[in-house]
């Protein structure tokens, strides 16, 4: 350890003999950092190249008029979301304050009166009751007609694979035009679902 670094270090209140004792467990835990880095360069890298993609630069960075026309910094913020996360397109906006307003807002975009959606693991976040309308409340999917099913795990937290072929083969009128499953556990005491349970699923 060379006497340069450890005076820096010294500076901050940080003796040598800390400094000692921690080399060795810090040259323990290496690859670990090193694997830590190589995925922040990955990542890194994505982003940069998404910027590329969205034609990010000076002109995304000054100020609009405030009308919301032709923003170019908002769009290309957006451009570069769908591009990283691979979606087809996306909203990055300070007025979606919470994760329960973004979902409330992509469920009320993608379904019209007189349709369904189905949750396949079991029932949502509590906060999303009022959005769909299983707790009454103004404003929610049940008050413009939109109906709501649920297909709860199997014990050990197992997608219902039968329950749902069977729900959807049932649909004779053709209700459902969205399926729901909540990876996370919210509030409710099971473990997160995994992607090869999401992908069976």
């Amino acid at each position: 350890m060379d006497q340069e670094r450890i005076n820096i270090y010294e500076m901050l209140g940080i003796s040598e003999e800390v400094l000692r004792f921690a080399e060795p467990i810090l040259d323990s835990i290496k690859d670990r950092f090193e694997a830590i880095d190589r995925t922040a360069e990955l990542n890194q890298l994505r982003v940069i190249e998404a910027m590329q993609y969205a034609h990010v630069g000076e002109a995304n960075l000054k100020g609009t008029t405030g009308y919301g026309y032709d923003d170019i910094g908002r769009d290309g913020l957006e451009t570069v979301y769908a591009r990283y996360f691979h979606t087809e397109d996306a909203l990055v906006r300070p007025q979606i304050t919470c994760g329960t307003h973004a979902l409330g807002i992509a469920l009320s975009g993608n379904l019209r009166p007189g349709q369904k959606m189905l949750c396949i693991s079991g029932a949502p976040y509590d906060t999303l009751e009022e959005v769909i309308g299983i707790r009454k409340s103004r404003g929610s999917l049940a008050e413009y007609g939109i109906s709501y099913g649920q297909i709860d795990l199997l014990p050990g937290d197992q997608f219902d694979l039968e329950g749902i072929r069977k729900a959807l083969t049932q649909d004779a009128e053709h209700k459902i035009h969205l399926v729901e499953m909540q990876r996370s556990i919210g509030y409710c005491l099971r473990h997160a679902l995994s992607m090869d349970q999401i992908r069976e699923a």
